[in-house]
């Protein structure tokens, strides 16, 4: 959820337990200016909810009086759909301004049964969405969510095999959802797909996860590099910024060099893929590692000679 649709949430909260509120103790509750607050105020409206502007000495907003969201009936997995689609839809349209996406977050947090609202909202703090579909078993993904906000310890079961996690966080890349965590049984910090985890239960240990520790990083580096036969170091003749602009954070990471340039670190099952990727790149390059890589690029321009010796001829 947007920093400005929580604010959104807050203010209603605010004004439904507390009835009429001055603006400038809203302000300083939500840690904005009077402004802000009239634009929170206008998206509540805009919901049709009735916020009333009381003038004066003593004035404020409030809420209607007798006015009470009434309930909204969905399922977990139902409320777990329309709460990630939503926390992951559309794009910005003004700096500090709430979305249509975030107005109908709000409207959907309001109406949720309070139980069940909690554990949608420990759900999408948990969760670092790029974009992405509902997780594969929504139930399972609010109990792992639980566990990451509380820091308790799960049982999970993944690939057949029962293992004790301490959960960092859960991610979701390229449509796929991930547990990341302290895996006991390998000592080790890895990473579980969630369609691949067939129960899980929180235990009563709590842990502390690292200091600085970052599940979406932990994901790409292992995406791009630990589960692949080679790995290749390639250096770019560019700066830093326009390599990331032009490569996909899960092509490699890049790192600047001290002589100048940018050195590649990626991944590859297939070699001769790769050779045509970097042949398509603007700057000059070189392949420090591995020789099969050359060799592969070598190959791509024997081809690259052969159609334009026969598109000449």
């Amino acid at each position: 959820m947007s920093r400005p649709a929580t604010r959104v949430l807050a203010l209603l909260e605010v004004l439904q337990d507390r009835g009429l509120v001055p603006a400038d103790e809203l302000a300083g509750r939500l840690g904005v200016d009077a402004r802000a607050v009239r634009r929170y105020v206008a998206a509540l409206r805009e919901l049709d909810i009735p916020v009333e502007s009381v003038r004066g000495r003593y004035g404020g907003y409030r809420l209607a009086r007798g006015y009470r969201l009434p309930p909204l009936m969905l399922a977990g997995d139902e409320a777990v759909a329309v709460a990630v689609a939503l926390a992951t839809a559309g794009e910005r349209t003004g700096a500090g301004d709430p979305t249509p996406a975030d107005r109908a977050f709000v409207k959907l947090d309001r109406l949720l049964p309070e139980a069940l609202r909690d554990r949608v909202t420990a759900l999408l703090a948990a969760t670092s969405v790029a974009a992405g579909p509902p997780p594969p078993d929504p139930e399972r993904a609010l109990t792992l969510a639980a566990a990451v906000r509380a820091r308790h310890a799960v049982r999970i079961e993944h690939a057949g095999r029962v293992r004790d996690v301490d959960p960092y966080g859960l991610v979701v890349h390229a449509g796929r959802w991930y547990l990341v965590g302290h895996d006991h049984l390998r000592d080790a910090v890895r990473m579980f797909r969630l369609d691949r985890i067939a129960g899980a239960a929180g235990l009563p240990r709590r842990f502390a996860p690292p200091e600085g520790f970052d599940p979406v990083a932990h994901v790409l580096h292992a995406l791009t590099l630990g589960a692949w036969t080679h790995r290749a170091e390639v250096w770019l003749d560019t700066d830093l910024a326009s390599a990331r602009a032009r490569l996909p954070a899960t092509f490699g990471e890049l790192r600047p060099c001290p002589e100048g340039g940018v050195l590649l670190v990626s991944g590859a099952e297939d070699l001769p893929a790769m050779a045509r990727i970097l042949t398509g790149l603007p700057w000059p390059f070189t392949v420090r590692t591995p020789p099969a890589l050359t060799a592969a690029l070598a190959a791509h321009v024997e081809t690259l000679t052969a159609a334009l010796a026969r598109s000449t001829s």
